[in-house]
């Protein structure tokens, strides 16, 4: 009982004594304002530009700087493409003339040792390469391996991005005509020919109507439409789209098997005159196997030699839907 009796004796006096410990500290709690002040927070360091990252803003010396000297290249963006600052892929809309010369500052600090682009020193690939980080997707696309690529042409062969001379597509030439017949001369000069490809003397069609000097990834000659020369054609002439009931072979095949799509000295563009035209295949078929020659003409007075030749019967040479067209006769 006496032993009992001491247990809590003991007990009692270690409760007080903690009692009196938290009565001291909640005191000195008061007396310093309520509650203890937390830790104050470090403020973090600001953040720092990465070195790679200083050293590319340091790279470029600005557009303005580029117009102290070359003012005259400042004008002549005016309004076109590269110059509209709207436009988030437009040269102005990011580093201005550095967008294409590449990083100028060292350009200014020393010339002989700054590796700016100069296009006019350039090779073709070169050239190219530059343009093809922003032009590379629409008509573009078909570019690399294309024929004007593997002729080695640069985009500035045709294209003056300071010094156009035509508003469309910012052409070296007035027209595109023009920039067309510094290669394609044979082809130029059969569209200037009486029995032309209409309308293009008269400006309504032009090179890029059928053609796109891009290069084309899935059709032959670099043209627009389609995967064959008769599906170009047909975008027009939709009245010789097919299917018929009775089909000409060479018509299926392609339309540049009779005509000459530039133009011709024959009529409707034919590659070569009736009969002549029909007689590379039929040599003996149906009708004596003469050759329609001066004598023709002359003496027997063919009369597959005048008027439309052998359309004079033949009308329906593009194909027939009569149940009796197998010969394509009216």
């Amino acid at each position: 009982m006496i032993r009992v009796l001491g247990s809590i004796h003991r007990l009692v006096a270690g409760a007080l004594v903690v009692g009196a410990a938290s009565l001291s500290t909640i005191a000195l709690m008061a007396a310093s304002g309520g509650a203890q002040a937390a830790p104050t927070p470090q403020s973090a360091p600001a953040p720092q530009a990465a070195p790679a990252q200083q050293a590319v803003n340091t790279a470029y010396a600005g557009t303005d700087t580029c117009i102290t000297c070359h003012s005259d290249k400042e004008d002549s963006l005016k309004g076109t493409k590269h110059g509209e600052a709207a436009n988030p892929r437009s040269p102005a809309a990011t580093h201005g003339c550095e967008s294409c010369h590449g990083p100028g500052q060292a350009h200014v600090d020393d010339d002989a040792k700054g590796h700016i682009l100069k296009f006019g020193q350039m090779k073709a690939g070169e050239i190219n390469q530059a343009c093809l980080t922003c032009h590379n997707r629409g008509t573009h696309a078909g570019w690399e391996s294309s024929t004007h690529d593997q002729r080695g042409l640069a985009c500035t062969t045709c294209h003056s991005v300071h010094a156009p001379k035509s508003i469309a597509h910012q052409l070296n030439k007035a027209t595109e005509t023009q920039v067309c017949v510094a290669c394609h001369r044979l082809q130029v000069a059969k569209t200037e020919r009486a029995v032309a490809h209409m309308p293009v003397r008269e400006g309504s069609m032009s090179c890029s109507s059928c053609h796109n000097p891009h290069g084309s990834i899935s059709n032959v000659k670099a043209l627009k439409v389609g995967s064959s020369v008769n599906e170009l054609c047909e975008t027009c002439h939709a009245e010789m789209r097919g299917p018929m009931l009775w089909e000409h072979a060479p018509v299926r095949e392609s339309c540049t098997t009779c005509h000459d799509p530039h133009g011709s000295s024959n009529d409707r563009m034919l590659a070569v005159r009736m009969p002549m035209l029909c007689q590379r295949c039929h040599i003996a078929t149906k009708h004596p196997a003469s050759i329609y020659d001066n004598n023709a003409i002359t003496v027997n007075k063919s009369n597959r030699m005048f008027g439309r030749s052998c359309m004079n019967c033949h009308q329906n040479i593009h194909g027939s839907n009569h149940p009796s067209g197998q010969f394509f006769m009216r």
